[in-house]
């Protein structure tokens, strides 16, 4: 690609006792040895936003040929899987979430051929790679909803939700249904002289799944990029699958923003226009044409707001197996303390067991950056990840997490997110005092690399697509490369010790209630004859150790044996 420049490998030195470096032969046995089997449960995922991962071309925006360069940087980190986002075609009204053409690539990330590079680098280096998809909706710039537009009789009129209006004209709203993204659901379509349904923003018409030619052609999409080798999916906004067939207006509720638990806005419950019993169906559909790729198997991730007791159902529903995993946004929103962690296992542990598996989220492309919500804490952060790492389940790290980005404000009249745009009437005071985002570009911003102009994410005479982070010179992956206890460095450790420990990837958990108060949360990590105890210190007091016993990692390297440190995380090896 015209412009393209190398860049050195960034090799960060192995600097603990754990055994092998991750790259070497030990690791990539046990990669191919798991390869055939139910790999996703063991794996650890690492998010690339590949618009602001790396721009290997100048042009400000990153690309394909950026994540490539850079994939040795997360092999040796210890991540086994790399989940990007949207990189096919679209107009970027959503920045790829609004897909045009599900079968192209979207010029400014690359082409075809380079796809196929990447796909073949990842699996080279025995790691796995899962893309978002979206089956939810298109952009409304798709052919599909071009012709379905266009007349009440074409062969793909019955493609997307259409709805006669009310009123004498028929220009009033089908019924009082809000979108996700708290906008009213319905927009008038002047040439069809319907209303069509959104489920998230005006230019995302949501496909018609009552339709089964609309299903089918999403199981053809989904079996191309199969058949390109991709390893899985993550399932964008699941959760609005299937409306109401009747199209009955949603009760009220007394919320006024959405929660992680209950998908209610503005004062209004979406029952009848998300998690509909229909959706849970659809997931074993999904399964099944999934599973007929099998060597390796592949994966299903699903996006959905919702009770655990509820959406577990996209996992298994009446004796069938669905999705693969559901994110549990419930880690996001958990207050950072010990007892409200434990609550937190105890609920994953009882709606998501074997043969099932939990996931542990803590940030991603919509929320706030993991260390902004920590107070910009390095500790908390490192015992995060201790926590993230140790527990059962699948972790996901969003870029730039394992070095501390922070939440770049960003003000609402100069949001490209269409989010943004779409609340720019919002006093930007009341924005600015929410410990979450309403401007998503503000944990989109380019990934840190180093300290020289644009933080090395493009050439200094390029213009990012988003700001560059004021602390870039403070925080960047080559500068924490070459600090032994920086919070880059101790990802690597914890993500290497879980991949070389079967008990932290493969194990069962056990929560120790009687060495867990408000200060302190412990668990013990069980597989055949190997056992791992995990304690956290959440507080900002020094304790008293519950266990004397040696350590085999710590965030506080220097901590006495017999005193826990404030919010510090140990793992201690039970096995011999």
């Amino acid at each position: 690609m015209a412009g393209m420049r190398s860049k050195p490998r960034y090799l960060i030195p192995d600097t603990t006792i754990f055994g092998p470096p991750a790259n070497s032969m030990s690791r990539t046995a046990l990669a191919n040895s798991n390869a055939e089997g139910e790999w996703w449960k063991k794996t650890t995922v690492y998010h690339v936003y590949v618009r602001s991962f790396y721009d290997s071309n100048g042009d400000g925006i990153g690309d394909i040929q950026g994540i490539i360069e850079k994939l040795d940087y997360l092999h040796d980190l210890g991540y086994e899987t790399i989940w990007v986002s949207p990189f096919t075609q679209s107009p970027q009204k959503d920045f790829g979430y609004d897909i045009s053409d599900y079968l192209s690539i979207s010029p400014e990330y690359g082409d075809m051929p380079l796809f196929e590079k990447l796909v073949e680098e990842v699996h080279r280096r025995s790691m796995k790679l899962v893309f978002d998809l979206v089956v939810n909706h298109t952009s409304s710039e798709h052919s599909w909803f071009t012709e379905s537009a266009s007349s009440r009789d074409n062969p793909k009129a019955d493609w997307y939700v259409w709805k006669d209006g009310k009123g004498k004209k028929g220009l009033k709203r089908p019924n009082n249904w809000r979108a996700m993204a708290g906008n009213k659901a319905w927009t008038y379509h002047p040439q069809r002289k319907q209303f069509y349904y959104t489920a998230f923003l005006p230019f995302q018409p949501d496909l018609n799944y009552h339709n089964p030619e609309v299903k089918q052609a999403m199981f053809e999409v989904i079996r191309f990029w199969l058949n390109k080798g991709v390893d899985g999916f993550r399932l964008d906004i699941i959760s609005a699958i299937y409306e109401d067939s009747e199209l009955r207006s949603n009760p009220p509720s007394p919320r006024l923003t959405p929660s992680d638990k209950s998908l209610s806005i503005f004062f209004q419950n979406l029952k009848n226009n998300f998690l509909h019993e229909k959706s849970f169906e659809f997931a074993t559909e999904l399964r099944r044409v999934v599973d007929e790729f099998d060597n390796p198997k592949r994966v299903l991730i699903g996006e959905s707001h919702g009770d655990e007791a509820l959406i577990r159902r996209f996992c298994q529903n009446d004796g069938q197996y669905g999705l693969h995993a559901v994110f549990l946004f419930k880690a996001i929103s958990t207050p950072f303390k010990a007892e409200k962690y434990r609550e937190m296992l105890m609920t994953f542990e009882k709606h998501f067991p074997e043969p099932l598996i939990p996931t542990l989220v803590f940030a991603n492309h919509d929320r706030n950056r993991v260390i902004s919500r920590l107070g910009g804490s390095i500790e908390k952060a490192k015992l995060l990840a201790l926590f993230q790492f140790t527990c059962r389940g699948i972790p996901f790290t969003y870029f730039g997490d394992e070095i501390g980005i922070p939440r770049v404000r960003i003000p609402l009249k100069d949001g490209k997110d269409a989010i943004a745009i779409q609340h720019k009437w919002v006093p930007q005071f009341l924005v600015d005092r929410s410990s979450e985002i309403l401007n998503r570009d503000e944990c989109r911003t380019p990934m840190l690399w180093n300290e020289r102009p644009r933080a090395g994410f493009c050439e200094s005479s390029a213009e990012p697509w988003l700001p560059v982070a004021d602390s870039f010179r403070e925080i960047n992956v080559e500068k924490q490369i070459s600090e032994p206890h920086s919070l880059l460095n101790f990802y690597r450790k914890i993500i290497r010790l879980r991949n070389k420990a079967p008990s932290l990837h493969a194990g069962s958990l056990e929560i120790l209630h009687d060495l867990c108060d408000r200060k302190i949360l412990a668990y013990r990590r069980i597989f055949n004859e190997e056992k791992h105890i995990v304690l956290l210190n959440m507080s900002h007091q020094q304790v008293k150790t519950p266990l004397n016993k040696p350590v085999l990692l710590s965030t506080h390297p220097q901590s006495p044996v017999h005193q826990l440190q404030p919010f510090e995380g140990r793992i201690i090896n039970e096995s011999h």
